[in-house]
């Protein structure tokens, strides 16, 4: 039988911070005989000693001390599931996560989510950041509540609702010091055949892994982000296409040359999505603020530098 209760430990709480028992009963609004009783019947049950008494004065003993460490982890536990229930209750969501493909920032949405703290119910709010179809695997996987900036069509067989955001366009560049920045005519699959290519891996679990812009047979550099891709190519360690936004002040800069190629990459549709049928304060607000304040510019252009 459960010889520990909430209230006990409570009790126990406001003993151990007031110093006595008839501090603690003005605290707890009771009279000081029924938190002597409390704490007598807690001592009798598990056959220790939890205060020494000084007259009204009152101090843990070391398995008093014991107690309270523990036990207030308990307390902090159940005033965070009241919480929770509550919210429930109000509507809105005890958590709400957030999936972002790896080619945007999610500082972009800094603002956003100082406005979403302001107006939500105590929600807790989780970023989940993936790369290409490993994106709306989370969605459908219920890792993430809502996508934005999920990239191209989601899989095959529903169960979500997507709305295009925008598109997100891309330039083909290298490092001044790659061999191929030598080369003056446009880039062909000969050209680029015989050297690496950086590319970001598919963070996808269960679901068919996708493959952007790589020759059979190429060797390849794969990667587990944009910004490592990114940095790798700044390095010379390989070419590939980038996010326009991304490489526009290195190419300025001349930290990377922009090249023309023969096939170049079509802009990206990137997709705001959720599951179908699911509703909730936090989902709505969301959706509402990604549909009226279009976050793709502010999460592209706040990119971290990477490197020299």
């Amino acid at each position: 039988m459960l010889k520990l209760s909430l209230d006990a430990l409570l009790t126990l709480d406001a003993i151990a911070r007031r110093g006595s028992f008839s501090a603690a009963a003005r605290e707890l609004f009771r009279v000081p005989s029924t938190i002597s009783y409390t704490v007598s019947k807690l001592e009798e049950d598990l056959g220790v000693q939890l205060f020494e008494r000084f007259g009204p004065r009152v101090a843990l003993t070391a398995a008093g001390e014991e107690l309270l460490k523990e036990g207030r982890y308990l307390l902090k536990a159940a005033g965070d599931l009241e919480s929770r229930v509550r919210r429930v209750a109000s509507g809105w969501e005890t958590e709400f996560a957030i999936g972002i493909d790896s080619a945007l920032s999610p500082l972009g949405l800094q603002d956003d989510i100082r406005a979403f703290y302001e107006v939500a119910d105590q929600t807790r709010l989780r970023i989940v950041r993936e790369a290409l179809s490993g994106t709306w695997e989370s969605l459908l996987d219920r890792r993430a509540d809502l996508l934005v900036g999920a990239a191209g069509e989601g899989p095959p067989g529903g169960g979500y609702i997507a709305e295009p955001l925008g598109t997100m366009a891309f330039v083909f560049v290298v490092a001044p010091s790659h061999p191929l920045a030598a080369v003056r005519h446009r880039l062909d699959k000969s050209d680029l055949a015989p050297y690496r290519a950086v590319s970001v891996a598919d963070s996808v679990r269960t679901l068919q892994a996708r493959t952007v812009g790589l020759l059979f047979g190429q060797d390849t550099l794969s990667v587990p982000d944009m910004q490592t891709k990114h940095a790798f190519q700044l390095a010379g360690l390989g070419f590939g296409f980038l996010p326009e936004a991304w490489a526009r002040a290195d190419i300025a800069a001349g930290r990377l040359l922009a090249k023309a190629v023969e096939e170049p990459k079509p802009d990206e549709t990137l997709y705001l999505a959720w599951r179908t049928g699911e509703e909730g304060a936090a989902l709505r607000w969301w959706r509402e603020r990604m549909r009226s304040a279009p976050p793709l510019a502010r999460m592209l252009a706040l990119q971290p530098p990477a490197g020299g």
